[in-house]
């Protein structure tokens, strides 16, 4: 059973895993309207990716006999100056997320909620792939500074990005 604290700040994640799907689709539109649809590709499946963590932290308050409240999600913010800032936002954005799941880890030891520490974990290790996902473009973003040419060939790399459903435990 969740403490009255861990709740509120489960669901303060919920929100925060809403607002990054609601983020990365704003990116992907941006993408669109600059006719490249790999990164529009990416910031789709980045979208797919953020939906499926704010649904696990959905289902793991329900699993706990906890209470889901579902708040505003605040605007997204819609144009940057360039694929490259966008990325750097993405980048920032994702460090940010790094920041709130370990409070919440920190959260759950004070409070000495194991299932909670438990089911964070896999978050912990998502973020550190998260980060390195988007910097990865970030870096290659910058090694071409944001020619044309050089940014059509990332691209289409970025094109060929899938999403992946995360492997469910037996009994999810």
């Amino acid at each position: 059973m969740l403490t009255k604290k861990m709740q509120n700040a489960l669901n303060d994640q919920i929100n925060a895993e809403f607002y990054s799907a609601y983020l990365y689709l704003s990116m992907q539109a941006y993408f669109q309207s600059l006719n490249l649809p790999g990164f529009a590709n990416w910031m789709s499946v980045q979208t797919r990716e953020e939906l499926t963590h704010a649904m696990k932290f959905y289902d793991f308050v329900n699993e706990c006999a906890g209470r889901v409240i579902l708040k505003a999600i605040n605007q997204p913010q819609t144009n940057w100056k360039s694929s490259l800032a966008a990325f750097e936002a993405a980048y920032k954005h994702e460090q940010m997320v790094t920041g709130r799941i370990s409070n919440l880890v920190n959260l759950a030891i004070k409070e000495k909620d194991h299932a909670t520490n438990s089911f964070l974990q896999w978050f912990v290790n998502e973020q550190v792939e998260e980060e390195a996902s988007v910097n990865d473009v970030v870096q290659k973003l910058k090694m071409t500074d944001d020619a044309p040419g050089r940014r059509f060939l990332i691209d289409r790399e970025l094109g060929h990005r899938v999403f992946t459903p995360p492997i469910q435990a037996e009994g999810e």
